[in-house]
């Protein structure tokens, strides 16, 4: 009986907190602000969608019911946990795809396209390689690369023709490399000197040319608010949507697809998110397995159908690799 009345109220104590955590971490999104540590609760919907579930479980068992504060505690968990999992459910096979799929494409339709944040002080290169010779890509965007490793990326060379490389030293160095052929491949800085996106023009096989946008905008974090990354996506969705061409958007977005922000980077730009109606394919963090969520993104217009998307294998950095292949309905003559 002793050890029940010790455990009983520290039990109690921790299902509060843990239930007023879960319904205060599903509130404080709604408010209008793009202060760091409301924006990052975007992120984890779904573990938040488990916790409070499970909590509203607990505390049916542990609580006393018939008092008011806690009835109203498992009404209020049990709605966060219904609206946390409603946000996710796009991004589950029980919801309809929002880009149409195929099962194979002709080759001079075709477009694959790899995604990788390398994480800048990983110094094993290898991994990394052999995934590219693995996947054999057209079209690879790399993230968080820096003098190091665009020394080692250098064996790309001769696969990959084509190559904007601009590596950095403050993580947010990119390169791409396309065996297809890149026109008016140009880095510019859309919102800080610091933070660079490469655009390009693809000629596919067919002739057929397609819009690319590689983009890696700064996340939610303690020293600043999600501002610049928010205004990056909306002006790269602006642009997308005034030029009217097949287009690809891709990177490490520091976003998730169920964000306001996101939501609106598509709504501006008319793309489609492959993940809708497959799963969350969620890329980050790669080392820790219950808190992870999709950052790693490829946007792109009805021009395209889905012939494979899959999240590939730990390469040493704390993102994993998205693999995507694509099928253009588009001609030469656009």
């Amino acid at each position: 009986m002793s050890r029940n009345r010790f455990w009983l109220p520290v039990v109690s104590a921790l299902v509060w907190l843990l239930g007023i955590f879960a319904v205060a971490a599903t509130i404080l999104p709604f408010v209008p602000t793009d202060a760091w540590w409301v924006r990052v609760l975007d992120f984890p919907r779904l573990q938040i969608a488990i916790l409070a579930g499970i909590d509203a479980a607990l505390a049916l068992l542990v609580l006393k019911r018939r008092r008011r504060p806690v009835r109203a505690l498992i009404i209020l968990l049990m709605a966060a946990a219904a609206y946390q999992a409603a946000e996710v459910y796009r991004f589950t096979r029980l919801a309809p795809a929002e880009l149409s799929g195929g099962p194979g494409c002709s080759s001079r339709n075709a477009v694959s396209l790899l995604i990788a944040n390398v994480l800048m002080t990983n110094r094993d290169a290898e991994p990394f390689l052999s995934v590219v010779r693995q996947v054999d890509p057209d079209i690879v965007l790399l993230t968080e690369t820096d003098g190091w490793w665009d020394s080692r990326l250098e064996v790309l060379a001769t696969r990959y023709p084509s190559a904007v490389r601009y590596p950095l030293g403050n993580t947010y160095g990119m390169h791409l490399y396309s065996k297809l052929e890149l026109l008016q491949p140009r880095v510019r800085f859309l919102v800080q000197d610091a933070i660079p996106s490469i655009h390009a023009r693809l000629r596919l096989r067919s002739g057929a040319l397609v819009e690319f946008h590689g983009v890696h905008p700064t996340p939610p974090q303690p020293d600043r608010d999600t501002t610049p990354r928010d205004v990056e996506l909306i002006l790269v969705g602006r642009e997308v949507a005034a030029d009217h061409r097949p287009t690809i958007v891709a990177g490490d977005l520091n976003d998730v697809g169920w964000s306001a922000t996101t939501r609106q980077f598509q709504e501006i730009s008319g793309l489609l998110d492959p993940r809708v109606g497959r799963g969350l394919y969620a890329t980050f963090n790669a080392n820790w397995p219950l808190l992870r969520w999709p950052l790693d993104h490829v946007f792109v217009d009805r021009s395209f159908s889905l012939v494979r998307m899959e999240r590939l294998g730990h390469i040493g950095s704390d993102h994993f690799p998205i693999f995507i292949a694509l099928c253009a309905s588009v001609t030469a003559d656009q």
